[in-house]
């Protein structure tokens, strides 16, 4: 790809392929834009990105993101690539666009091509192949059906699911786990707390230390940088609503959180991702109707998880939230194999609702058959 006209492309193509369907929502293209900017993009500081576009002759077919993301390899030794940004219209366009990815990767000496990943597991991961009757929540994906078996016929094999629950705010949480929230509150040395955004810079530090320590251990996870995670965070702050996070303090330490964002997707519907001329107008208006939001930070760190802070932490994010607009959360994404988030989850009553998968294809060297 060459120039800022080819980028332009790469980002409208998601819009043109996915505009007949009514449920995905078109994230705001200056967005976009800016994750795809180096010098925007703090990602870009330990990873090497390349983007490819398929082309049928003069028209567009489909897009990929080839990743080598280094920070990744150092952490996990496992020696893959990944693909990001998948949008195509067949089978044929996602083979072509896989082998090229392939390509790119084993000339890098890499062993393995994994994703849908955009471009870290600390944004947006995983390729929707169940529950598509209902619209994305904010940062989380939605595709066409079909793409599933266009990467399996390209050779294509599930490593990982993901969970996506959604839980209703209208009901209360189960009597056992206000027994449980309540006893923790009376211990002496915890206290929980909003979360302050009149020290917001102090705040994100903190958020990002409980997050680098509870997410450690599990599947694929890298620390975001400083600098990733702060961006992540100045982005969302201008939607951040108070009423949606909770932190946990043990002895005047901050060990845990439960950090949710207002569902912007309810707004952004219809502006097509463009704020002007219209879509600003959209927006604003739209705002107040907002009725979900997306729990996308709940952790403990490892080192305090005995004390069962998991109950304390959702049962207060509800008492806070009780009573205002809010009638659904969604908490997503969590493994499929991660006991300690899905069995509570299940237990307060929230229901699993759509799955996220992550394909892996081991590559053949060059010159093997």
């Amino acid at each position: 790809m060459n120039g800022r006209r080819d980028i332009r492309r790469f980002v409208d193509y998601a819009y043109d392929r996915n505009a007949g369907d009514p449920h995905w929502v078109p994230p705001l293209r200056m967005a976009e834009h800016e994750r795809l900017t180096p010098r925007k993009n703090p990602f870009f500081a330990h990873a090497d990105v390349e983007l490819f576009l398929a082309w049928r002759g003069d028209r567009l077919a489909g897009r990929i993101a080839a990743i080598d993301d280094r920070l990744h390899n150092d952490t996990h030794r496992d020696n893959v690539a990944m693909f990001g940004f998948f949008e195509a219209e067949d089978a044929d366009a996602t083979r072509a666009l896989m082998e090229t990815v392939e390509a790119w990767a084993r000339a890098r000496g890499r062993a393995r091509v994994r994703g849908p990943i955009n471009p870290s597991l600390n944004e947006s991961a995983g390729l929707l192949v169940d529950g598509f009757d209902s619209d994305p929540m904010l940062m989380m994906p939605h595709n066409p059906r079909e793409y599933a078996a266009f990467l399996e016929a390209a050779g294509y094999r599930k490593i990982k699911d993901l969970f996506a629950w959604l839980y209703d705010l209208q009901s209360d949480p189960p009597p056992v786990i206000a027994k449980l929230a309540q006893r923790l509150r009376e211990r002496e040395r915890i206290v929980v707390r909003p979360l302050k955004l009149s020290e917001f810079t102090r705040e994100v530090e903190r958020l990002r230390l409980i997050y680098c320590d509870a997410w450690e251990q599990n599947w694929g996870f890298v620390a975001p940088t400083e600098a990733e995670f702060r961006r992540l965070a100045t982005e969302l702050k201008p939607i951040f609503d108070p009423r949606c996070a909770v932190c946990v303090e043990v002895d005047g330490r901050p060990v845990a959180c439960a950090v949710a964002i207002p569902d912007i997707n309810q707004a952004l519907k219809g502006t097509n991702g463009r704020l002007l001329p219209l879509g600003l107008i959209r927006l604003l208006l739209r705002k107040r109707y907002i009725t979900q939001m997306r729990l996308l930070l709940l952790g403990v760190e490892a080192g305090y998880r005995a004390l069962g802070l998991y109950p304390l932490l959702v049962s207060e994010l509800h008492r806070q939230v009780k009573g205002s607009a809010y009638r659904r959360a969604e908490l997503s994404w969590v493994l499929e194999d991660n006991l300690d988030i899905n069995q509570p989850v299940e237990s307060i009553g929230a229901r699993r609702y759509k799955t996220y998968r992550i394909y892996e294809k081991a590559l053949v060297p060059c010159g093997s058959r």
